[in-house]
């Protein structure tokens, strides 16, 4: 949704992204029929990915154990537990945070069923105090063939850790997937919140006690779901929900006292919320204790948490030393693999502060700036619609949802013909040569998969063997079901107090969504008498509020430099900016000029940096290049 304007001694490439009518129920229904196709085990009545059939049938069986059911976790057919419990952490706090826009939209049963899918198989797996089951199948062997699940000969070996072998992370994330998930069914069904509570409990003391990377005693997962990031944050973040789980003060007195020794406190700035790292979903939820004024004598404790939060939020909205980069188009950028993921994850936690902040009267305060909650919520909205299709290539990156979406996403299960369809047997390498290699578009719609997306240039190949960017994930799909039914719950009438029409104001919405500056012809000082300065000026409508009967519009503004040279001296200007301006020097008595911050000397090839402007109007501004030197 962008316009190159204009090419001339100058070329600035204005890209103003503006929200499209998003049906986020839509994305909602459709993330739960994901969660469906990717279930193992017999499949009920109900199911409708009606491609699929029951599948890993004796799962566990040489092992003695039934360990039937679970999820697969993305485009293979191995039940991951450590992936597969973030899933069932985030899906379950998604339902707590946004409980009645989900039933509102006629979705809390399938969100239900999605949770308790996970939590069943999770009872299986923990038969004892000190054992759980934290894998089935062999990853070497399972890539090795192109198998749909219905037919797969591959092992279906199960690992476990127990006292012997322990495993922290696993076992502390699982405790906090079923201590989250007792929340959910608390009023609903009593007895089975007591036994996840049960089973958390052990857990957790069972995670605490043995303290161990769960990667160094199951060695076969280490190339597939390596801890990065050690056990302490899963540590925390158990104990957060088991505190949210049951009140008892012995969980908030361990977040308190371990803050420091299980690097609670020691945050990068930025926002950091994987399925192997938690740290961030604990400040979040720390916060929140401190908001509703349940942290006791630990105010103090929970102060120095939020103060992390804080941190991570004014980095997302770009207000900070150490602002998250983005994509020219706005998306997150975090890693190369499978970036959507942590973009979701993100775009939960932006949300749900947003709205801890809206419930509790609080505000945010970056860089000396009073940030309004609605500013959050705006912010996750655009990385959602991003994923949705509001990007450079109005491409929607959640599979079935708009008319242009993956077609070729790297999964067995929907790039085999349905066994329902042909139940003829496709074998290991069959598959490869018959359906991975076939060019014509997967057979199967995985509804609502999100992919692993585009790259750090908004760049994205719809091919099956694109693993990076084209895989699907459970972990993908679990942080933003809560986004999109706030999203979807937000034009509801009785949406709580999580500000809906607050937040459908915070971004325009207009036919109009471009726009082109004022042609300048001027000569820039250089190596070479005459050329072309790329500079990408790319303008975002982040919040606007009312005070009185004024009207205020804030724009979040990124310039990247395109050339293949660095930049100095540069001057921006522009009659448009007439209220404050953030993140860049206004020239003395010069109102209309302003030059990099001080901290930025120059701006490297390829380099961006933001800064945000308060305007009275809901018109881009006018923002031209007054001087430049390429060195």
């Amino acid at each position: 949704m962008g316009q190159k304007c204009f090419t001339l001694i100058i070329l600035l490439s204005c890209f103003f992204q503006q929200s499209l009518a998003h049906d986020y129920a839509q994305a909602l229904d459709l993330s739960f029929q994901y969660f469906e196709a990717q279930r193992s085990g017999p499949l009920p009545s109900n199911q409708r990915a009606t491609w699929r059939a029951d599948s890993g049938l004796e799962d566990g069986k040489d092992q003695g154990i039934d360990l039937v059911g679970g999820y697969y976790d993305a485009g293979d057919n191995v039940k991951f537990q450590f992936p597969m419990a973030y899933t069932i952490t985030t899906l379950a706090w998604g339902v707590i945070e946004y409980r009645s826009q989900m039933d509102q939209l006629g979705q809390l049963q399938y969100a239900l069923d999605a949770v308790k899918w996970g939590t069943d198989y999770f009872i299986k797996a923990h038969p004892e105090p000190n054992v759980l089951w934290a894998e089935v199948g062999d990853g070497p062997t399972d890539h090795a063939c192109w198998m749909r699940p219905e037919d797969m000969t591959t092992p279906r070996t199960a690992y476990k850790i127990d006292a012997s072998n322990p495993g922290s992370e696993v076992a502390a994330e699982t405790a906090a997937a079923m201590a989250a998930a007792s929340v959910v069914f608390k009023d609903s069904d009593p007895d089975y919140s007591s036994t996840l509570v049960t089973h958390a409990t052990q857990l957790f003391n069972f995670a605490d006690r043995f303290r161990a990377n769960y990667d160094v005693s199951m060695p076969v997962v280490k190339d597939f779901y390596g801890s990065v990031n050690g056990y302490n944050d899963e540590l925390l973040w158990a104990a957060m929900w088991l505190l949210a789980a049951t009140s008892d003060p012995y969980y908030q007195n361990y977040v308190v006292q371990n803050a420091v020794a299980l690097g609670g406190l020691a945050g990068t700035g930025s926002i950091q919320f994987s399925w192997d790292s938690k740290y961030s979903g604990v400040h979040v939820l720390a916060s929140k204790i401190l908001m509703d004024g349940t942290s006791g004598l630990n105010t103090d404790a929970f102060k120095a948490y939020q103060t992390q939060a804080e941190s991570a939020m004014c980095s997302a909205l770009g207000m900070s030393a150490t602002p998250m980069k983005r994509t020219s188009g706005g998306l997150f950028h975090v890693q190369d693999w499978n970036n959507l993921h942590d973009v979701t994850g993100a775009s939960f936690l932006i949300a749900a502060y947003g709205d801890y902040l809206t419930r509790y009267s609080q505000t945010l305060t970056c860089s000396g700036q009073i940030v309004q909650p609605s500013e959050l919520l705006a912010l996750a909205q655009q990385q959602v619609d991003y994923i949705l299709g509001t990007n450079p290539k109005s491409f929607s990156y959640m599979v079935g949802y708009g008319t242009s979406f993956p077609q070729f996403t790297h999964h067995r299960g929907a790039s085999i013909v349905s066994i329902k369809t042909d139940s003829a047997f496709v074998a290991c390498d069959a598959g490869y040569e018959e359906w991975f290699q076939n060019p014509k578009p997967n057979p199967n719609v995985l509804a609502g998969a999100v992919v692993g997306g585009p790259d750090q240039n908004d760049d994205y190949t719809d091919e099956r063997d694109n693993v990076q960017g084209g895989e699907s994930a459970t972990y993908n799909s679990g942080p933003i079901v809560g986004v999109l039914a706030r999203l979807a719950g937000s034009s509801l009438s009785s949406s709580s107090s999580s500000s809906g029409n607050e937040l459908s104001e915070s971004v325009m919405h207009t036919n109009d969504s471009t726009s082109t500056y004022a042609q300048q012809n001027q000569q820039i000082r250089g190596e070479t008498d005459e050329y072309d300065l790329k500079l990408d000026i790319h303008q975002e409508l982040v919040s606007r509020w009312r005070r009185g009967k004024a009207r205020f519009f804030k724009v979040l503004c990124t310039v990247t430099n395109r050339n293949e040279h660095a930049v100095e001296k540069l001057i921006l200007t522009s009659d448009g900016l007439k209220g404050p301006v953030i993140g860049l020097h206004r020239l003395r008595g010069r109102k209309n000029s302003f030059t990099l911050p001080e901290k930025l000397k120059a701006l490297q090839a390829g380099e961006s940096f933001n800064f945000t402007y308060v305007s009275v109007k809901a018109m881009k501004a006018d923002i031209s290049v007054k001087q430049a030197l390429l060195v």
